[in-house]
């Protein structure tokens, strides 16, 4: 079942970002069918949190899509190179917003060991925001696109996550946001090998 859009509109971000581990990213990009099991994400808490990119209720014309009703993809460049998919929630000019870190392979492997240029699977493949981006096809001109398809949804096929399988520590690379940065918005499915190397901070 596809997550509804009810499911984004709500206000508690870090609920929201706990909520999506253990279910199932899809991609329908250019044809081909690619999924997996999201691992690992950071919430990011809008205008109050100085870690994020509408903190102060900053608008640009990249963070405009922010600033959309839940449910929308919010895409950005990072260091000139990494595609970063995240999942827009709350209400229109609320700008919450929770980064996808890691999915755990699942469905068209073939096709995200080609788009990433490898021979083969291993925890590089979708461990690490910009890596999972790449190996599902997914690309700043995603941003603004609706999670409820063609392209980029997220489905709920019955994988249980209880609260003890659910490792809670600080984003990475934002040391910039000062005491924000301690905030313990960043959620890992434990045991699982596919999530990022990131420290924290």
């Amino acid at each position: 079942m596809i997550l509804p859009e009810s499911f984004y509109a709500r206000k508690d971000v870090v609920k929201i970002a706990k909520e999506l581990l253990g279910k199932v990213l899809v991609t329908e990009i250019e044809g081909i069918h690619t999924a997996g099991i999201i691992t690992e994400t950071e919430a990011y808490a809008g205008a109050t949190d100085k870690a994020s990119h509408a903190y102060g209720n900053r608008r640009t014309a990249r963070t405009e899509t922010m600033y959309q009703h839940g449910g929308v993809a919010y895409v950005y460049l990072c260091y000139g190179i990494h595609h970063l998919f995240n999942v827009v929630t709350n209400i229109e000019d609320v700008p919450h917003a929770i980064l996808i870190r890691a999915v755990e392979p699942l469905e068209g492997i073939e096709y995200m060991l080609e788009r990433r240029r490898k021979e083969k699977v291993d925890i590089s493949l979708t461990a690490g925001p910009g890596a999972m981006s790449m190996a599902l096809g997914i690309h700043t001109r995603h941003s603004g696109c609706s999670l409820q398809g063609p392209e980029i949804f997220i489905e709920d096929r019955g994988i249980k996550v209880g609260s003890k399988n659910i490792v809670t520590a600080t984003r990475v690379g934002v040391a910039y946001a000062a005491d924000d940065a301690l905030r313990p918005y960043r959620f890992l499915l434990k045991g699982n090998k596919y999530v990022s190397k990131g420290k924290g901070l």
